[in-house]
């Protein structure tokens, strides 16, 4: 359940309290105050049994007196007595309780109440906010149902939190600082509403602005990257989430599933929703200050201006600290510049224009700046001196700012107090971001860069790897080792799994004794390496099973009668199968890497990259992303990390072939897709050099089907959709869209006609613009499904699509096919196959909004047993009610 009656918290009409009190101190009596005093216009009704009146309100003994059914309730009851007002509630009609009582949690004296309360709202489909929660607070409607200190003003941004302190602080903070909200959500212990759920309803909240949220922890995954992907689309979300220790990650099987932790999970989900995390509160609300005027940055060159030095150091040394990059000013900028500006000027960026430089100098060095090409955004910094005036250079800065066309930030920092205090004034009113500090100011261009790549990372939904693997030889290898009782593949089990996703391995051989590796050494020409084969060891060289640099039979039959010995001690409960014999691979200019898969309590699967070798573990040097992958998600991985400078090429090394990295990355994300069973994987080391990569060592853990199996955050490409059907003669490939299709969705309604283009979007538009494509084309494949229709060439020659509401329950279809390929019959299948689709997933409907001019449209509607209602003068709704039975013919469309 997601935003089902959700208004009835957010617009209620009327409220009632259950447990309002007198008593001074009390939670009731704090929470009826600020109920009764906040402006709300509906009829608030305090219930309590002992008391005739709550702050002069009439109060009631019991709900059933309550003399009109209120939308929302608010109960600071023991809860012990909990569940049964809420069945009460429930059975009156409310709608919605935010619970502030405490005494629900698992450790609690009663730990099945939680269970009690769902139970007692579930046949009533009441939505719950808490329990153990501060509380809901609306200023715009006057609505305060919290035992919070104060009200806030109204503003732009929604707070989420799960809890109540930290509610509480930012209330504190923001209040001073003029900081308004047009929502509070104290989610407490998210026994039902949790941050997924209120991500999806704050989304389309028009009073909404900015989402800011305090997250401890996700319960359900797959739901919050869904709601935060469509709510980080259409307004900035910023998140702190607490807890950034490592403890939870005790993985031993592998160095991925010890370098994996929780918090580095947590980090690759927001950046994967969209999302921009900060570390604290005031960063909190900076953030969302910034974001929320609009600002878009296309990269991470940073210009400064500054008339004082030392500030324009202070900036370098902030922005060199958060990964930003120093502008390069192009010649020509330095000359206009010498042209506006005293000649001892800097000369580079910073600009140093020097303390006595007056407005006008400002203004012209501004304008230069903005127009230099190798500059993304200019912060602009004053420092107060007795020969100029910071209020003029403020001025200047605001006009020259607001130049026709100017597409770069510009952002502000006037250092000081009571003499800059009158600049920083103008620059609020004038739009312009000001900072009292050079490193919140750089900070801010930071949130900027970080934000931007967070939503390209957001928009791009990875298609099917371009070589697909060979999952059948994989899935059979690892259910026969299941089959066999084990917990994890032998070394070459392991290389054939990796070999079957396109992961390049050392060609090996395995033997089952001294002798046997002494014969097999004859045919192996070169230097030979030696490794422990047993299915219950992880770590070959921590048990001394791995020999190296060996030459000859007699001298590999010697270290592997060695090497029993040594294993045969440390390891005395092993079972030795044998050895594993292979070529010592020299590639000196390789640098060793570590790929693996590791499952993540709440978000599933994760890949991670890093530097490898034997201190991987101590280096730390990783980076995690949540599968499937694409080439841009797995390049910005390998970004991440410092290793990333050593691949780019130094000294006498060339560079990398970070392409094969980025293929291996991508065929890890898919095998951790198509295998469940796969608990954790490491490939360690995996060397890279220029002529691409090779896997030396690989280890595989497995489990059962569902055994401690978390589903995926987010779907895989769906590629079982996939088939081939003949429409009117023409052999036609239906599958789901991919991101890689926005050119061709272009392309097809460039060539349909105009007419046909304003009746399927509903408006003036005639074209499809690139950005428009982008975003019906990357879709998550959980809450959307667009099926295309695509002939032999490539070229998209219809397609359909439903997106579902939060609940899962309906969904919105639209569809079109190219004009001079209608009246044959593929829309109808286009829109049969969603219909499919839908009822598949268990949807109970679906209905779309037709142009009442679209005759075509309607008429396919009809025969597919939709049902026609009014809508408004343009349009008419249609609805299928799935449990129906579909049409079996028709029409050609």
């Amino acid at each position: 359940m997601t935003t089902r009656n959700l208004e009835a918290l957010f617009r209620p009409r009327a409220i009632a309290l259950i447990g309002a009190s007198n008593q001074p101190g009390s939670v009731g009596q704090v929470v009826a105050r600020n109920l009764l005093e906040s402006g709300f216009e509906g009829p608030v009704m305090p219930v309590n049994p002992h008391a005739k009146a709550v702050r002069s309100a009439l109060a009631y003994r019991r709900i059933a007196d309550l003399p009109q059914t209120p939308d929302l309730a608010v109960v600071a009851t023991p809860a012990a007595t909990v569940p049964g007002v809420i069945a009460e509630l429930g059975a009156r009609g409310c709608r919605a309780a935010v619970v502030i009582s405490t005494g629900f949690s698992p450790g609690a004296s009663d730990p099945s109440l939680r269970q009690a309360l769902l139970d007692a709202a579930k046949p009533h489909l009441l939505r719950i906010v808490g329990p153990n929660c501060l509380g809901f607070i609306s200023p715009r409607l006057g609505i305060n149902a919290s035992f919070a200190h104060l009200t806030p003003k109204p503003g732009g941004l929604a707070l989420v939190t799960q809890s109540g302190a930290i509610a509480a602080a930012a209330l504190d903070w923001a209040q001073p600082r003029n900081v308004g909200f047009s929502q509070m959500i104290s989610i407490g212990d998210a026994a039902d509403v949790d941050v997924g759920d209120l991500l999806d309803y704050l989304a389309l909240d028009p009073e909404t602005r900015a989402i800011l949220l305090y997250v401890e922890s996700i319960t359900d995954a797959r739901k919050f990257m869904s709601a935060g992907r469509i709510a980080a689309r259409s307004k900035p979300v910023v998140v702190i989430k607490a807890g950034r220790s490592n403890a939870g990650a005790k993985a031993a099987f592998s160095h991925t599933g010890a370098l994996a932790g929780a918090d580095a999970v947590y980090d690759a989900a927001f950046r994967r929703a969209g999302m921009l995390r900060v570390g604290g509160l005031r960063e909190l609300f900076d953030a969302a200050a910034t974001l929320s005027t609009g600002l878009t940055v296309s990269g991470d060159r940073l210009a400064i201006l500054t008339n004082g030095g030392g500030a324009g150091v202070l900036a370098v040394d902030a922005l060199d600290d958060r990964g930003g990059q120093l502008a390069e000013l192009e010649p020509a900028t330095i000359e206009a510049v010498s042209r506006a500006v005293s000649p001892n000027w800097s000369h580079r960026n910073p600009a140093d224009i020097l303390g006595d430089a007056p407005a006008a100098a400002y203004q012209a060095a501004l304008q230069t700046l903005l127009a230099d090409p190798n500059a993304d955004a200019v912060l602009v910094m004053n420092c107060p001196t007795a020969v100029t005036d910071s209020t003029s250079a403020a001025k200047a800065v605001i006009s020259a700012a607001a130049m026709p066309g100017r597409r770069k930030p510009v952002l502000t920092c006037w250092l000081g107090d009571a003499q800059v205090s009158e600049g920083r004034r103008l620059f609020a009113g004038a739009g312009l971001p000001t900072h009292e500090t050079p490193d919140e100011a750089v900070r801010a261009f930071t949130h900027l860069v970080r934000y931007r790549r967070n939503q390209t990372l957001m928009l791009r939904t990875p298609s099917p790897a371009a070589e697909i693997p060979d999952k059948a030889a994989a899935r059979a290898i690892v259910r026969e080792a299941l089959l066999d009782g084990r917990a994890s593949l032998t070394d070459p089990e392991a290389r054939a799994v990796l070999e079957a996703y396109g992961v390049p391995v050392v060609v090996s051989r395995s033997v089952e004794s001294p002798q046997a590796a002494a014969e097999a050494a004859r045919d192996m020409p070169g230097p030979l390496a030696l490794k422990i084969l047993s299915r219950d060891i992880s770590h070959k060289s921590d048990v001394g099973g791995v020999a190296l640099d060996i030459s000859g039979p007699d001298a590999v039959a010697q270290a592997a009668a060695d090497m029993l010995e040594r294993v045969a001690q440390v390891r005395p409960d092993a079972r030795l199968e044998g050895f594993v014999l292979e070529p010592m691979i020299v590639r000196p200019r390789a640098q060793e890497l570590i790929c693996g898969i590791t499952q993540d309590a709440t978000f599933g699967p994760v890949v991670l990259f890093g530097q490898g070798g034997v201190a991987t573990e101590a280096l730390k040097d990783r980076a995690v992303s949540l599968p499937p992958l694409d080439d841009l998600i797995a390049m910005e991985m390998i970004e991440q990390t410092r290793v990333a400078h050593l691949l780019a090429g130094f000294r006498d090394r060339p560079p990398a072939d970070l392409q094969a990295i980025v293929r291996v990355l991508i065929g890890l994300g898919q095998l951790a897709a198509d295998l469940p069973e796969v608990a954790e994987l490491d490939i360690n080391p995996l060397l890279a050099d220029e002529t691409g990569v090779l896997a030396l060592d690989a280890r595989i853990r497995i489990h059962q089907p569902g055994e401690g199996v978390i589903r995926p955050a987010i779907l895989p490409y769906p590629d079982s959709l996939v088939r081939t059907v003949d429409v009117a003669g023409d052999p036609l490939r239906v599958r789901p869209i991919r991101p890689q299709d926005a050119p061709a969705l272009v392309d097809m309604v460039s060539r349909s006609t105009p007419e046909d283009v304003r009746l399927r979007f509903l408006g003036g538009m005639r074209t499809l613009s690139p950005e428009l494509a982008a975003r019906l084309t990357q879709i998550d494949y959980d809450r959307q499904m667009a099926l295309v229709a695509e002939d032999p060439s490539g070229e998209i020659l219809g397609v359909a699509r439903i997106i579902i509401d939060p609940e899962g329950e309906t969904a919105e279809y639209a569809a079109m096919v190219r004009s001079d390929r209608q009246a044959r019959g593929l829309g109808g299948m286009l829109l049969q196959s969603v219909l499919d689709y839908a009822r598949a997933r268990g949807l109970r409907q679906v209905w779309g909004e037709v142009h009442r001019e679209n005759a075509r449209m309607l008429d396919l509607a009809d025969h597919l047993g939709f049902q026609r209602h009014p809508s408004d003068e343009f349009s008419v709704r249609v609805v299928k009610d799935l449990q129906a039975q579909p049409a079996a013919v028709a029409p050609a469309t």
